[in-house]
């Protein structure tokens, strides 16, 4: 089989999954979810990742968001990708077969996350069950070291793939080791797609040569975003960083809540925007009362008007 190409750049927003108050699956919100980013500009999504709660969801229910989002994605003619990592081999490789069944654009996946592997071929042999699984859907890696606590080197990691896994196309890469990410996307003459993951660090990575971002704070400030890459494109470096540090104050006053920045981010979209994809799931009540209230207060200060009124207890 030979090698399958990836062509998507610009920006993937990662979506949030969808409950109802009670903690059930809201499908429901989903084409309204997805008009929201079609007319935000929004082509790429990302499902049941990180903000998407995949590894909060079953099987089952991470299915039945597939299978909505591919519905309606026929629709808004939206490109899908969907995680299938972060539970039991043997569901990451039914969600695999799941996904490519449903013929969504790319796939990708978390390392294992309980017996980690610690070297570049651990993790090639781990991703090669999970390609021929799906042969026919590009596949990339997920790389989020904070979470994961798996720290392969990228650069080392793409070095060592060769043709191991035809349909193997990139990574995406949340960290902040922007030495590490410029190693990536040198590695085996710029063969492989990096997809930056980090609010923070935007204008530095495309000043790195990155040009393919998967952005949080997409779901609350679009406008803000994609301003900031346009910026980048064109070279207008002090717009860029101008727009790099309102994005950068807002995000510091929302992440701070929290380190796992998807349940700050989940509640600011449902302050700041019509979307509201419910509590995020195992989330203590007194934690979401005390964050709504604070976080109401810092995006007032910093001149956004979010709506007081937000999920019922």
């Amino acid at each position: 089989m030979s090698r399958l190409s990836y062509t998507y750049r610009g920006v993937i927003a990662p979506a949030f999954a969808p409950f109802s108050n009670n903690g059930s699956l809201n499908l429901d919100i989903i084409p309204q979810y997805a008009s929201y980013y079609t007319k935000k500009g929004i082509k790429d999504i990302l499902v049941n990742g990180t903000n998407g709660e995949g590894m909060a969801l079953s099987v089952a229910e991470r299915k039945l968001i597939t299978e909505t989002w591919v519905k309606v994605a026929k629709e808004t003619k939206q490109h899908l990708m969907i995680q299938v990592g972060g539970a039991p081999l043997p569901d990451v490789i039914e969600l695999a077969k799941h996904a490519s069944s449903l013929s969504v654009d790319s796939i990708l996946c978390l390392p294992e996350l309980y017996f980690k592997p610690t070297t570049p071929t651990q993790l090639i042999e781990y991703l090669e069950i999970v390609g021929q699984a799906a042969p026919k859907t590009p596949l990339l890696y997920y790389h989020n070291p904070m979470m994961s606590n798996v720290n392969i080197h990228m650069g080392q990691f793409l070095q060592s793939i060769g043709d191991k896994i035809p349909s193997f196309v990139g990574i995406k890469f949340a960290s902040t080791n922007l030495e590490e990410g410029a190693q990536a996307l040198r590695a085996d003459n710029k063969k492989y797609v990096i997809i930056f993951s980090n609010n923070q660090l935007i204008n530095a990575a495309y000043a790195s040569g990155m040009d393919y971002f998967m952005l949080s704070s997409i779901n609350v400030f679009p406008e803000l975003v994609l301003d900031l890459l346009a910026a980048c494109k064109s070279g207008d470096t002090l717009r860029a960083k101008d727009l790099q540090e309102k994005l950068a104050s807002a995000v510091d006053a929302i992440a701070k809540h929290d380190k796992q920045v998807r349940v700050p981010m989940k509640i600011a979209t449902a302050l700041l925007t019509d979307i509201n994809t419910g509590v995020p799931r195992a989330l203590p009540k007194s934690v979401l009362s005390d964050t709504v209230e604070t976080m109401i207060k810092d995006l007032t200060n910093l001149g956004y008007q979010p709506k007081i009124k937000y999920y019922k207890q």
